[in-house]
């Protein structure tokens, strides 16, 4: 197949891997343009004293079918493990643990032996829980409506009451939403539900990487886009983005037949003109919500499963990061901690404070562990605010500039801000793309 046309991709998270990927398989020239000095964007890994370290606890759930894709395109689905079925330990601090484990069964009846054996509920909140999710069954996450409503609200009116919030709903919302479900907006919560947890029987089944994000991201997508005949340019900032189009590339003017903006919001909105996307400053109103990761390296293993949520405790899922790390004796913890609003500006001591005596409550074989290493990762940004009227804010991937568009988990994906919805949004822009150089051409 012949190369046609000058696509440039600003920005080298999942959006634009996923973008210039596709792009590059239809047969058209690609720039990807990364300002950082490493592909993978919100999703990488670092080195620290040989340890390597993930920024963030990335999994995804068999539900998300553009982000499998993506493995598939570079090759990787070998280096990520998937559950045979959903399987989760949730820890207390003093009382018995619960677990919630799907049946073999068609959805939503597989979550039924789940909630009925679910120690950490009453038999009444097990019953009221399933008669709430039927209840979001027959609502439609894409209602404009439900934009504008809060989850929280809608739970206590479905007689959702404490014990089944923080036990059952915050367990799956929080991680997927990074929002409180007070403040979460209905439409993306009732999605996650709807998608992850009520559809398909192994739609939720999480999967985990077995080897360092950079790796399973970053290096493979550059030799990937490269090996398709595109071009990846790291270090290179992205200044502005023009009519015509054209961008500018360390000062310097590019020009293109395509445009795809694959940047936070944050970054979008004073890169494209204003006449491409004059509601641009609106994206502001999106905000940011931020995660925070606790890093514990134990002398010795405490933790005898893969990761483990926890309910009643400021732990919301632990992860044995061991096997990744290049760690060659004792244990690797890393506590993923969503809509961390209250410990982004924490310093690490005080973190250490709680977060200690918090795991040993949970694993009290942590109480006999020495401690090697202790640190904490922030990402202040790490998601958009996904509160009610966000939906409303989030672009299309179409803009007013013919050849430019727009791509980014934060653009009307149908999905919260996750890697499938980065995923989808890049897929979006290349066929947008295509059809825009189709159109050029014929004419």
């Amino acid at each position: 197949m012949s190369a046609r046309g000058n696509v440039a991709v600003v920005g080298g998270g999942l959006a634009g891997i996923s973008a210039a990927l596709a792009l590059l398989e239809a047969g058209v020239r690609t720039t990807l343009y990364e300002a950082r000095p490493r592909l993978g964007g919100a999703t990488h890994s670092f080195d620290r004293d040989g340890l390597t370290v993930d920024n963030g606890q990335h999994v995804f759930l068999k539900c998300c079918t553009a982000y499998r894709g993506l493995l598939d395109r570079l090759d990787v689905r070998d280096l990520v493990r998937v559950q045979d079925r959903l399987d989760i330990r949730v820890l207390t601090p003093d009382g018995p643990a619960g677990r919630l484990r799907r049946a073999k069964a068609p959805g939503p009846l597989h979550l039924l032996p789940a909630l009925a054996r679910y120690r950490l509920l009453s038999p009444g909140d097990r019953l009221r829980a399933v008669r709430a999710s039927l209840a979001l069954q027959r609502l439609d996450p894409q209602d404009p409506d439900l934009d504008g409503q809060a989850m929280g609200g809608w739970l206590a009116a479905h007689g959702q009451r404490e014990r089944a919030r923080t036990a059952l709903w915050e367990l799956f919302l929080i991680s997927a939403l990074n929002i409180g479900v007070d403040d979460a907006a209905m439409g993306p919560a009732t999605m996650v539900c709807r998608q992850g947890l009520l559809g398909r029987s192994d739609a939720a089944d999480i999967g985990v990487p077995t080897v360092p994000l950079g790796e399973l991201h970053g290096s493979v997508a550059a030799k990937r886009i490269e090996g398709l005949g595109g071009r990846v340019r790291l270090k290179a900032k992205v200044s502005a983005v023009h009519a015509g189009p054209k961008l500018v590339v360390d000062g310097e003017p590019v020009a293109a037949d395509a445009v795809v903006v694959a940047v936070p919001h944050r970054a979008a909105a004073p890169l494209v003109p204003a006449q491409a996307c004059p509601d641009r400053d609106r994206w502001a109103g999106l905000g940011s919500s931020p995660i925070i990761n606790v890093h514990v390296v134990y002398d010795r293993p405490v933790m005898d499963v893969p990761f483990a949520a926890a309910v009643g405790s400021p732990v919301q899922w632990v992860f044995d990061r061991t096997p990744t790390s290049g760690l060659a004796r004792g244990q690797y913890l890393a506590v993923s901690v969503s809509a961390a609003d209250g410990w982004i500006d924490t310093p690490a001591a005080d973190v250490r404070a709680a977060f200690l005596p918090a795991l040993e409550r949970l694993f009290p074989a942590a109480r006999r562990a020495r401690v090697t290493d202790f640190f904490v990762t922030r990402e202040r940004h790490a998601t958009f605010r996904q509160s009610p009227g966000s939906g409303a804010l989030r672009p299309a991937s179409a803009t007013r500039l013919p050849g430019l568009f727009l791509a980014g988990a934060w653009t009307d994906t149908g999905w919260p801000d996750t890697m499938e919805g980065a995923v989808r949004s890049g897929l979006t822009a290349a066929r947008l793309v295509r059809r825009h150089l189709d159109g050029v051409s014929g004419r």
